[in-house]
């Protein structure tokens, strides 16, 4: 599968946005919070991310290292993407491929990583 764009929203609609993203580079988190949102992510650089609409009707969570802003709908709660760096510090986003439409979760194989141990 290569890179490319896709329309995604959280439930209510209120946060949507457009990316150009890899669903084949998915990988499933065992950190405390992944595992209670049950997401699975894929990551994109900044630059190939554009909030359509819900800036303002967005809450940011951060917890641990504060490294990932976690940006949820204050209207249905649901966490469709996240902020933060990539390991060689250019901005990122990752995104919740369970908000994206056109994407079935079931024919990815995500793989693990360990957000534990970090």
């Amino acid at each position: 599968m290569a890179a490319q764009t896709y329309s995604g929203s959280c439930h209510c609609g209120a946060v949507a946005f457009t990316v150009e993203v890899d669903p084949s580079t998915a990988l499933k988190c065992n950190c405390s919070i992944c595992s209670k949102l049950g997401a699975v992510w894929a990551f994109a650089p900044k630059a190939k991310f554009m909030l359509k609409s819900g800036e303002f009707e967005q809450g940011d969570y951060q917890f641990n290292k504060m490294k990932l802003h976690h940006h949820f709908c204050s209207e249905c709660g649901i966490e469709s993407y996240a902020e933060g760096a990539a390991p060689d510090g250019s901005p990122t986003v990752g995104i919740n491929l369970r908000c994206v439409e056109g994407i079935d979760i079931d024919k990815l194989s995500p793989r693990l990583w360990d957000g534990r141990s970090l």
